[in-house]
């Protein structure tokens, strides 16, 4: 094997055993399904400066990852994310200059494009309050699960601020329409569980006590389908956002030509003519 081979592989590493310090990270016996769990249930799970810093880092990693292949994103004690912390984010915040500023909503920015860039599917399991910070997380997820007790709300006018934050203004409206988002954006006012799952927001509801089951089981198919396909359908979804229908065709070619060459491809075939399950290895 070459030098060159050799070195992309060392390039990958597990993750099962991240020590997470601003968040709890766990991650399955086999290391396929990871569970970032924001953990400050007291104060309903805000968000500092750390924890944007340290959730940049860890889904920008991600992408090296050799084990893990389907994230679930949750919030401790029965709410998903009260968004930035007030005393932590917002008061510094009317401090600053800025210089100090831009390289502040750079940097939560910056959080949601590395969660859209890493090959992993990531699923938001919505319990509770879902708001500010805490809503473009869940939006920025790939796939979206809550109870019938999750309320979302994305405040940013309702502190003086615009609606366009973290890609709020780009990606809410791919996601539910350009009127409702519209209206979430200007108004702040809470979205439901309801409202969410009729929107497309949400792609199911579960009791509170079954969220996280129904997550782990959703992260746990994907983890176990042809991983690197799911890797290869996100980078589309994302790339495509900004082609003609001539560039989307093409692209869309190249990609399934590149899958065509893994082994997952060619086991898929073997177990349709053996008449069983395949499994697959993501190679």
């Amino acid at each position: 094997m070459s030098e060159a081979i050799l070195a992309m592989q060392a390039a990958r590493r597990p993750f099962k055993d991240y020590h997470a310090h601003h968040f709890r990270f766990e991650a399955s016996e086999d290391g396929r399904v990871a569970t970032v769990r924001l953990d400050r249930p007291e104060r309903k799970n805000p968000l500092t400066f750390d924890s944007y810093a340290e959730l940049r880092n860890l889904f920008r990693d991600l992408t090296y990852a050799s084990d893990v292949r389907a994230i679930v994103l949750a919030g401790a004690g029965g709410n998903f994310s009260s968004g930035g912390d007030v005393f932590e984010i917002i008061e510094p915040l009317t401090k600053m200059k800025m210089p100090d500023l831009i390289a502040f909503t750079r940097m939560t920015g910056d959080v949601v494009k590395a969660m859209r860039a890493c090959p992993q599917p990531i699923i938001a399991a919505v319990d509770g309050i879902c708001a500010g910070a805490g809503a473009i997380l869940a939006m920025a997820s790939d796939l979206r699960l809550a109870t019938p007790e999750a309320k979302t709300a994305f405040l940013f006018t309702r502190v003086g601020l615009a609606g366009a934050d973290m890609g709020a203004c780009g990606i809410l409206p791919r996601i539910i329409g350009q009127g409702r988002a519209a209206e979430l954006l200007y108004t702040g006012r809470v979205m439901s569980a309801a409202d969410g799952l009729a929107w497309g927001f949400y792609n199911s509801v579960h009791a509170s006590g079954n969220l996280e089951v129904e997550a782990n089981a959703l992260a746990r198919s994907l983890a176990d389908g042809p991983w690197f396909a799911h890797g290869m359908t996100k980078t589309m979804m994302n790339q495509e956002w900004a082609m003609g229908l001539d560039e989307m065709i093409e692209s869309e070619a190249q990609a399934q030509a590149i899958c065509m060459t893994t082994s997952d491809f060619r086991r898929a075939f073997e177990a349709f003519v053996a008449r069983r399950k395949p499994v697959f290895e993501g190679d």
